[in-house]
């Protein structure tokens, strides 16, 4: 004899807004997400003490890896002030792992560039990273997809209220 099927909750498929109360799923989904990013953050800082680097110092480098930027946008980016900026891009220069360079458009401004070995330091991180290898390996490619596009579209709708 197989097991029925469990019936799924009958959900309202309508969007909440800031006006009508959220259903009954989305504190469920938030407490979900919430957990997600503890592991992230959890093993996100452990490899980045590996490799000699504290957590911020490692999400500087990450975030580098999109190019040079100036640093107000790097405190901007990361929610912190600019003079912590300072501190974690002076220890990451010690180490050859960032350079300051003079903004083109405005010799004033101070921009911060990865080096090789830097962005080597970012990629060997990056690829350390097993958080979501696994559980994303029991996703089909399609539910990966429709994840990767409904997570852009929540992250869309939080900037938007910014």
């Amino acid at each position: 004899m197989h097991p029925q099927p469990e019936s799924q909750p009958q959900i309202d498929a309508t969007p909440a807004s800031p006006e009508t109360p959220a259903d009954p799923l989305t504190p469920e989904v938030v407490d979900l997400m919430a957990a997600l990013v503890g592991v992230f953050h959890k093993e996100y800082d452990e490899a980045a003490s590996a490799r000699a680097l504290t957590g911020a110092q490692a999400k500087v480098l990450a975030l580098l890896r999109r190019g040079p930027m100036p640093m107000r946008q790097i405190a901007q980016t990361l929610s912190c002030e600019p003079s912590n900026i300072t501190g974690i891009v002076d220890r990451l220069e010690v180490r050859g792992l960032v350079a300051r360079q003079a903004d083109p458009e405005d010799r004033r401004v101070k921009r911060v560039a990865v080096t090789e070995s830097g962005a080597a330091a970012a990629a060997d991180l990056r690829a350390s990273l097993n958080f979501a290898r696994e559980p994303l390996a029991a996703l089909t490619p399609e539910e990966r997809l429709q994840l990767r596009d409904l997570l852009q579209r929540m992250l869309a709708g939080a900037q938007r209220q910014d």
